[in-house]
This record gives structure tokens, sequence and C-alpha cells, in this order.
């Protein structure tokens, strides 16, 4: 790129909504830059947090947000409204002005910092909000870009911070589907890299474990500075990044770094002990539920020891994390039911998020709602998600949500879904829809219910839904 970051003045962001572009679009107006963005009319999860800084997506995709008078120095993309061959991105490159895709643009933005970046095929952006909340509660300022709406104790995912780290999730999908291959997190070049899991996930652009695997090796090639790389020693499939300058393993295996042990559960708290080659720390406390979140907090506690962060902030920042939105985020009671809602959409995260959940209240009854998430992931991973649910009392399957890039189901529906978590457990139903879903809580719920939507596509607005109708005319 010929233009420098620090000369920057005005961005658009085309597809401004998704919760990565809007943490850096928050990112960037706070550096005092003019943000503009495009998107399609549908809420996001991010709604409130553009409205609270002043920025005001244009509706649908035009040439004419672009011909303005003053216009941007760059214009950022996603490849979820068409990569560069959108209108808004083909317009601009005809007007000489600098395009860029999201991936891209966080690792130029990132340039210059020390890179604190959290990879992994699950749990990264909770990782990375655990780490930007300990920081910020050390009087740090870190800058940070987290793909979430918002960070419950924290406040916005986007931050431009006064300290040398920037934090970020390193995502392992696809640059631009359409024209470039390219890992979006090897345009990050980490100080600090930390690995949560690799897993077999993003079937449209990786054909097999072994592609996801060779990504993660390329992006530890490009450590920098003290080339710290952290690694999840309870996750086998990691164990290929146990080489290098400096490794620090986390987890409950004995052979780990920082050792988790005597973890206790209940309703709102989980406590853990840990011990780092051998020295006893405090027990940790988290507001959070589940194992899949005590080795997430591991992780960002040796991302921020391995910073030079003192224990006693370490403890600290990590009490006062609450959590994200949409990662077992509670939505409201209605009806003496509890409604939350959830990202989870791979079955690893599906039975993690579940067994959480469970070990916080053993004896509710769980309603959980999944609205699948693209044909080509629900085909390749069609066995595990029919064993994923069973922490669940009652499973309800929504239709599939296709990609915009989908052109066909590629032979597999929710009722055939249905049909294969019914061969392991019981009280499985094809609800189609919001207004099926409704249709079939008013019938079924029962008082003390925890309701749980969970998903990728457009069910994060069910639970507010769900929650006025079941107080409306339960």
């Amino acid at each position: 790129m010929d233009i420098h970051a620090s000369k920057l003045r005005f961005i658009h962001f085309v597809g401004i909504k998704g919760v990565a572009m809007t943490a850096l679009a928050i990112y960037c107006k706070e550096k005092r830059m003019t943000v503009t963005g495009s998107d399609v009319e549908e809420d996001f999860p991010t709604k409130e947090s553009l409205e609270k800084n002043g920025i005001v997506p244009y509706k649908g995709f035009s040439a004419d947000h672009l011909n303005l008078v003053n216009k941007p120095d760059l214009v950022v993309f996603t490849g979820a409204h068409g990569g560069c061959d959108n209108i808004e991105a083909v317009t601009a490159k005809r007007l000489g002005i600098e395009i860029m895709p999201h991936g891209r643009a966080l690792g130029f933005f990132m340039d210059g910092s020390v890179q604190v970046s959290v990879a992994g095929s699950h749990g990264k952006t909770t990782t990375s909000a655990m780490i930007a909340t300990i920081f910020s509660n050390s009087h740090k300022d870190p800058s940070y870009a987290i793909g979430c709406g918002d960070i419950r104790g924290l406040g916005y995912a986007g931050h431009f911070g006064k300290g040398r780290e920037f934090i970020a999730e390193a995502d392992e999908y696809v640059t631009d589907p359409t024209h470039d291959p390219t890992p979006r997190f090897l345009w990050q070049r980490p100080h600090v890299l930390v690995v949560t899991n690799i897993d077999y996930d993003h079937p449209d652009v990786y054909k097999s474990l072994d592609q996801v695997k060779n990504a993660f090796i390329s992006l530890k090639d490009q450590e920098e500075g003290i080339a710290v790389t952290i690694v999840n020693a309870d996750d086998p499939n990691s164990s290929l990044l146990l080489h290098g300058k400096e490794i620090l393993t986390y987890g409950f295996s004995g052979s780990s770094d920082f050792r988790i042990t005597n973890v206790t559960y209940q309703q709102g708290k989980t406590i853990f002990e840990g011990s780092l080659r051998g020295m006893a720390i405090e027990p940790f406390a988290l507001r959070v539920p589940g194992k899949h979140n005590v080795l997430n907090a591991a992780a960002a506690i040796c991302a921020c020891y391995s910073l030079g962060i003192s224990w006693e902030d370490i403890l600290h920042g990590i009490s006062l994390f609450e959590g994200t939105k949409r990662r077992f985020e509670l939505i409201g009671e209605s009806a003496n039911v509890t409604v939350f809602d959830d990202y989870a959409h791979h079955p690893r995260e599906i039975e993690a998020t579940l067994e959480g959940i469970r070990l916080w209240y053993p004896h509710t009854r769980i309603i959980t709602i999944f609205q699948p998430h693209t044909f080509s992931r629900t085909k390749a991973l069609f066995s595990q998600f029919g064993t994923c649910f069973t922490k669940s009392d009652i499973v309800c399957i929504a239709d599939i949500y296709a990609s915009a890039r989908e052109q066909e189901n590629l032979g597999v529906t929710s009722k055939i879904l249905v049909e294969e978590i019914s061969k392991h457990q019981k009280d499985v139903y094809y609800v189609k829809d919001l207004g099926g879903t409704i249709t079939f809580l008013k019938k079924h719920k029962k008082e003390g219910d925890i309701i749980l939507c969970m998903g990728a596509g457009d069910i994060y607005g069910w639970g507010n839904r769900i929650v006025q109708e079941l107080r409306v005319r339960s």
C-alpha cells in the first residue's frame, strides 16, 4: 500500500455491520478518522455499537456511496458481499482509491505494534476479549479489534489505545473467497501467538484438516520480536507448533507449563487453580461457564504473563471478564423461563457450550434452538452434529442458514439432520423458522426452563422475539 496508516483521514467500510468490520471501524473512529460504511438493511449484533459511535451505514451497496466530493483514502471490503467484485470496491478502484480486504487491513493497522494474535478454530473471540480485559484493567491501554458485538465489562470490541500492544483475533478463513485464498491471519506478524486449538472447519475453502494445519504452521513461521507461542497442550492437533524460540503450553495435562487444577462450578461462577512450571498461583475466578472457558482463560493468562503483566493484575482482570455478545449472552426472562443466545455453530463448540451450561445448571431443563450455518459445514460435519447435543434435554432444529456463496443444498437439509440427531437422543424436533420455534415453545416450555438460541446465522435476533412472545401470549 502506498499510503501510511498515520496519513489516513477517511475510511469507508463495505459490509460494515459484520463483527470484525465493526471492531476495526470503531478502532479507526477512535483514531480520529472519518468513518463511513454500507451494508444490507438487516439488523446485526453490531447495531448498537455503530449507533453509539455515530456511524450510520448506507443502506445497500451503490457506486454513489463513493462518488463524493470528499472521497475516502481507503475502502475496506469483506468477502461476505462479493469481495472485491462489490460495486463499491469496483468503483473505488476505478476512482483511484486504495481498496483492501478486511484481513489485510487489520494486519496493516497492527503493523508497528506488539502484535498479540489469537488464533484457533474455537475460542479465539473469548480469549482475545479476556486478554483485552486484563490489559485494560492493568493500566496498559492496548489497541484491540475483536469479532464480537461488544465485550461485557469492557465496552466496544474495537479500541485505539495509547499502549504498544495490539490484540486481535487471527482468523484462518480466506482473505477473499472469490479472488484471494490467503488465510486472513497471514496478514499479521505476531510477537505473541496464542493458538487455542486446531480443528477442521470452513469446508468451503479447506479440503482437509491437513490444509488447516498447514495454515497455522505458516502463521507461526511469521512470528517476529519476542516470538512467544502459546499452545493448548490438551489439543493433539496443535502439537505441530511445539517448536521455536519460546513456547508456553497450558492445559489440564500434567506436561503443561501452566497446568489447570481443581476446577469447581456453581451457578454464575467458575473457580480454578493453576501452577506455572510448578509455582502455585492463587485461585482464578471466572464469570463464564465451562471447561472450554477455563482453557480460554488459561491461554489469556499465559499471554498476559508473557508480556509482563503481574499476577495480581491478571487475577484481578480475569475476574472482571463477563463474556462477550453472542457467547452465552443472557437475553431475558419471560414466563418463568430464561433465554440465552450463543454463536456456537461447529459441533465441537456446541458440545463445549452445552457442557458448560450443564455444569452451571445441573438440574435445569435445557431447550436448544439450533440454526445450522451453511450447507457445506452441515454436510462435512454431519455425523458430528448428530452427537453434539446430548447435554440438551430438548433440541429444535431450524432450517439451514446458507452462505450467500452457496448455490445448492449439497443434499443436506435440517429434516435429515433431525433424523441423524434422533439416533442418539430423544426429543429432537424440526421447527423450520422463528414462527415454528415460538409455536413449539408455547406448547412445550415449562417453568424454570433454559432456552438457548444457537447458531451463526440470523438466529441472533430470535431471543428477543421469544422473550416478547412468551411474555405477551403465553
